[in-house]
């Protein structure tokens, strides 16, 4: 009898072991915490810097006379740097779009600079112009698509900038001229942002700018005639942080 108490105590303490051991291996382990999903709403603020590029144009026309009718453009190779800040606002909605607002502002050293010649017929003239963006900037809506910390966008919208431009030459005379003002147009482009934190990001964009033109001369007596303009287009290039509130 006590055979077999001893024996019954014995697979009792067994089971027991097993059952502990058995219910320590089921222990949960920690769940691990998903990472936080990028949001992109909120102002911001920040700055940038870049280069741009493009061509500045002169179209011209002239009545001299007789059979002397001319015209064409004198066209430039421009490039320059720019550098400056910028302010905006996202609303990030369905959930993976953007809309937002932003306005820009940089000083700039794009210019250019033209000498030609000009042949018709037994008449000859030469004309100098050039042309430099001293300061742009532009009010831009952006709508973009939201791959958690990585933003892809559109932008477009209004731009102006300080324009300075010279012509010179003997077109029916000596004359130099020129001409600054701030010049209005539109800009259309796209970039890619992305959150190196939730407050820190960094972003590359290409803008094409359009001021529109400018009248340098413009010299009309009744019998002749010689206008002169400028247009001022330019492509950017650029890089830049924001630090999102």
């Amino acid at each position: 009898m006590k055979f077999v108490v001893r024996s019954i105590t014995m697979a009792s303490v067994l089971a027991l072991g097993v059952v502990a051991a058995h219910a320590a291996d089921l222990t949960e382990e920690p769940v691990p915490v998903a990472p936080a999903v990028f949001n992109w709403n909120g102002f911001y603020v920040g700055v940038h810097a870049g280069a741009a590029v493009g061509d500045f144009k002169y179209p011209f026309d002239a009545y001299l006379g007789g059979d002397y009718t001319i015209n064409g453009d004198l066209k430039q190779s421009a490039s320059g740097a720019f550098g400056g800040a910028q302010i905006g606002y996202n609303w990030q909605f369905n959930p993976n779009w953007v809309l937002g607002v932003e306005a820009d502002i940089a000083a700039s050293s794009y210019e250019g600079k033209v000498s030609a010649d000009i042949n018709y017929g037994n008449f000859g003239a030469n004309v100098s112009a050039g042309t430099e963006v001293e300061w742009f900037g532009t009010v831009r809506g952006r709508i973009g698509y939201a791959m958690d910390n990585v933003l892809l966008y559109g932008t477009g919208g209004f731009a102006y900038g300080d324009v300075k431009s010279t012509v010179s030459g003997n077109i029916l005379g000596d004359f130099n001229e020129s001409k600054s003002d701030t010049e209005y147009g539109w800009t259309i482009g796209a970039g890619l942002e992305y959150g190196i934190t939730q407050n820190i990001t960094f972003k590359t964009e290409y803008l094409y700018v359009d001021l529109g033109s400018q009248d340098l001369l413009n010299y009309d007596d009744g019998d002749y005639y010689a206008h002169i303009q400028s247009e001022t287009k330019f492509h950017t290039l650029k890089a830049g942080l924001n630090y999102k509130f």
